[in-house]
Formats: C-alpha cells, sequence, structure tokens
C-alpha cells in the first residue's frame, strides 16, 4: 500500500483546480484530503461516502441511456406489445412526487439525480405506448396533465412540504404498485415482447445500488423503504427476463399458429381398361 500510495500521491498532489474543486465539491475536504491527497482507505467512513458518491454518478449518468433501448424498439417495431401503459403511468408519477420531495428537502442531487432523466424517457415511452395503440389524443392530454403535476409539486405556495410529505408515502406505493402491472403483462402474454432486457437488469442494479446510496447519505425511512419495495419487484422482472429470454412474441406465436403444413396429395393410380384386340378364333 505504501508503494501505491507513493506513486499516487505526486499525481493527486497536482490535479488541476477545476477537478480539485469539484472532488471537494462532491466528498468535502476531510475526505477528499484523506482519500485523494493522502491516499488513504483507512477512514471507512470517509471510503464510504466516496463509494457511495461514486455509485451516485454513476448512477445518474446510466440512466441518461438507460430507456434509450426501450424507446429505440417501440420505434422500430412501430409496436407496443408486451409494454403496459399503466405501469409507466404509475411510475412516472412517483417519480415526479419523489422528485419533488427530494429537490425541496434539500438532499444531494448525486441521490436522486436519475430521477430527472428516467422521468423524461418515461415521458417519451408513455406518449409512444399510447400512440401506437391508437390514442394519439389521449397521449397529448397525458402529456398536459403532467406539466400541471409538475408545477403544483414544485410550488410552496400551492402545496407545503407537509401534503408533499403524504403524497411521497403514496409515490414509494406507486413505485411499487407500477411493476405489478408489467409483470402480469409478462406473465398473460408468456414472453416480454418489446420489453428492454437493457433497461430492465440496469433497473435492478440502480435500485441496489440506491439502497447503499440512501443508507449512507440520506436519513429518510420514506426514500429508503420505497428503493428496498422497488428492488424486490425489479428483481421479479429481472427473472421474468430470463425465464422467458428466448420465448417467441405474441404475434410470432400467432404466425406461428396460422401456418398449415401443405401435405402432397396423395399419387392416385388410375386403371386403364385394357382393350381385347379382335379375335381370330371361329365360332363354331
Amino acid at each position: 500500500m505504501d508503494a501505491l500510495r507513493s506513486a499516487l500521491q505526486p499525481i493527486t498532489h497536482k490535479l488541476p483546480t477545476p477537478i480539485r474543486d469539484l472532488g471537494v465539491s462532491i466528498i468535502g475536504d476531510a475526505c477528499y484530503k484523506t482519500l485523494v491527497l493522502d491516499v488513504d482507505p483507512s477512514d471507512v467512513e470517509c471510503l464510504k461516502l466516496g463509494i457511495s458518491k461514486g455509485l451516485g454518478i454513476g448512477i445518474i449518468g446510466a440512466s441518461s441511456v438507460v430507456k434509450v433501448p426501450q424507446i429505440i424498439k417501440l420505434v422500430r417495431s412501430q409496436s407496443a406489445d408486451g409494454i403496459s401503459f399503466l405501469s409507466y403511468l404509475l411510475e412516472t408519477s412517483s417519480y415526479l412526487i419523489s422528485l419533488a420531495y427530494n429537490f425541496r428537502n434539500g438532499f444531494p442531487f448525486s441521490t436522486y439525480g436519475e430521477t430527472v432523466l428516467v422521468l423524461g424517457q418515461n415521458v417519451i415511452i408513455s406518449a409512444l405506448v399510447l400512440n401506437y395503440g391508437g390514442k394519439a389524443g389521449l397521449a397529448a392530454l397525458f402529456v398536459a396533465a403532467l406539466a400541471a403535476s409538475f408545477a403544483t409539486l414544485f410550488s410552496n405556495q400551492i402545496l407545503d412540504m407537509q401534503t408533499l410529505s403524504y403524497l411521497q408515502v403514496g409515490a414509494g406505493a406507486l413505485s411499487v404498485a407500477s411493476k405489478v402491472p408489467q409483470i402480469a403483462a409478462i406473465w398473460q402474454e408468456g414472453g416480454t415482447g418489446q420489453l428492454s432486457a437493457f433497461a430492465v437488469f440496469n433497473y435492478l442494479a440502480g435500485s441496489l445500488s440506491r439502497i447503499f446510496t440512501t443508507l449512507q447519505e440520506v436519513d429518510d425511512k420514506l426514500i429508503l423503504y420505497s428503493y428496498i419495495a422497488g428492488f424486490s419487484l425489479n428483481l421479479v422482472l429481472a427473472l421474468q427476463m430470463g425465464y422467458y429470454w428466448n420465448a417467441p412474441s405474441p404475434k410470432a406465436k400467432g404466425k406461428q399458429k396460422e401456418k398449415v403444413p401443405i401435405q402432397s396429395p396423395a399419387a392416385t393410380t388410375t386403371a386403364t381398361p385394357t382393350k381385347k384386340g379382335p379375335t381370330t378364333r371361329r365360332r363354331g
């Protein structure tokens, strides 16, 4: 360890000022000195904080594209098979409430930043699902309702913190409930349809990481319990994704049923009557 420290310290002590300032803003002066300048991982509290911040930033980075594969699958297939709009509606509502709750409580952005990015992607997916389901007008109404809800939740004049806390309790329930329609849709259809495996497994990893970051940085049981519940159902979705990995889509199953094997008609032989030739025998 001493050899590694000796090799790293000349580098860490000469980091550019913007990088140093960024590091201090993320983990604080004391932990920056311990972990970066002194290269001393023996300080458990600083080490856990550093890991938590790293995970949080990683989750935010991954969340910027976590549902892009899902959007691409929907656009390419022009189909919303296997996608539950109700699931996305509940999840989007939950994310919007949680975003307002975290922001207005002043929690570190690294503990909830992905909510902003996933929320935006959820709105796009929900609108696509409605559009491909022949409900384009309802998609416009959905976006308008979200905009009105956003203005209400972030306004201190309209909604006080006590009421927002009650809504956060409901948001935890919504987050859990949002997974149930999707789980049910997969089970009923016997396949995952257009559901993106990338999104499912990233959600699983992200929700597990969020349990750790919340324990380290946010002293709020409402947030913690919602992440634990979300992880449990994300695990169910991941298990379904693995189980139905090679299952054909409902449309493919329908096409297979429509195909009727064509059997070649049995060769029929017709007996040709044999004509008798003229006889040379005289009749007596």
